[in-house]
């Protein structure tokens, strides 16, 4: 703060408070007050969604005598060097038909073309329903991961991906939402009968949190990423599917509760990978 904003900040004080300017603690604290940083200015919601998209690519497979040709199974975004893919595992395919040159990679849209880039998968995270693929060639626009531990309820959040996949065009979409609830992955049935082979496996481990949030989203969704609408970094992947089997398996009619597994499990996934790639 200048001088002259210092100076009238104090007159203003002095007026304030019957024509006495505060003396010792209290003018302390009053002048540091004054002269603390304010918080960094955020940029406008739409250029911090314009910079994400780039880096928002679909999940898919290519095989070039089906029709179509591309087939969408999830969403994913780049981050790290440019050639890491995140997205949700439960859309990865467990087998691929190499016979008829079917091929594993991520959809991108450049205006009204969809092209298709192969990748290969380099890591999973069956715990936390999380895969990284590796892309080769030229890196494409990333994301930054951000600080979990900083995270909390009630904290402002977005997510942009592909609600519908590839039926209305791959063009992403973006939702607010609200980090309604950090809450144990898995939640006890209401029954024995209720619980499967999964949910069981799930319930012997340690609880590991999750976020709820109150966007509404798609399965189509999954693996979108969960940001920060102020800087853009990634703080969480949506999980439409993998999760909701987990926490809402009691009930009949599932709910509009969104899931998103924490950027924590992103970074120890993206760990693991290198340290298996390194010789």
């Amino acid at each position: 703060m200048t001088s002259s904003l210092l100076l009238r900040a104090c007159a203003g004080m002095r007026l304030g408070l019957g024509g006495a300017l505060p003396a010792g603690p209290a003018l302390a604290l009053a002048l540091a007050l004054a002269l603390a940083p304010g918080p960094a200015a955020a940029a406008p919601f739409g250029q911090v969604i314009a910079a994400v998209k780039p880096s928002v690519v679909g999940i898919g497979t290519y095989q070039p005598t089906r029709s179509p040709a591309i087939v969408f199974v999830a969403t994913g975004f780049v981050t790290g060097d440019g050639l890491s893919v995140i997205t949700n595992a439960h859309g990865i395919p467990d087998t691929l038909d190499s016979e008829r040159n079917e091929t594993l990679g991520i959809v991108v849209a450049r205006g009204d073309k969809v092209d298709f880039r192969p990748a290969r998968l380099a890591g999973l995270d069956r715990l936390h329903d999380l895969a990284h693929l590796r892309l080769a060639g030229a890196p494409m626009p990333a994301l930054r991961l951000g600080d979990g531990g900083a995270v909390e309820e009630g904290q402002a959040l977005a997510f942009t991906g592909f609600p519908l996949g590839m039926v209305l065009g791959l063009h992403p979409v973006t939702h607010r939402a609200m980090l309604s609830a950090i809450t144990p992955l898995v939640m006890p049935s209401a029954s024995a009968r209720k619980l499967d082979a999964r949910a069981i496996a799930q319930l012997a481990r340690a609880p590991s949190p999750i976020y709820q949030l109150d966007g509404t989203a798609y399965p189509g969704n999954s693996g979108s990423p969960v940001y920060d609408p102020d800087t853009g970094q990634v703080l969480a992947v949506l999980n439409m599917v993998f999760v909701k089997g987990l926490k809402e398996n009691a009930i009949t009619n599932p709910s509009g509760i969104s899931y998103a597994i924490p950027v924590v499990h992103v970074r120890a996934l993206l760990q693991q990978s290198a340290a298996q790639t390194t010789p």
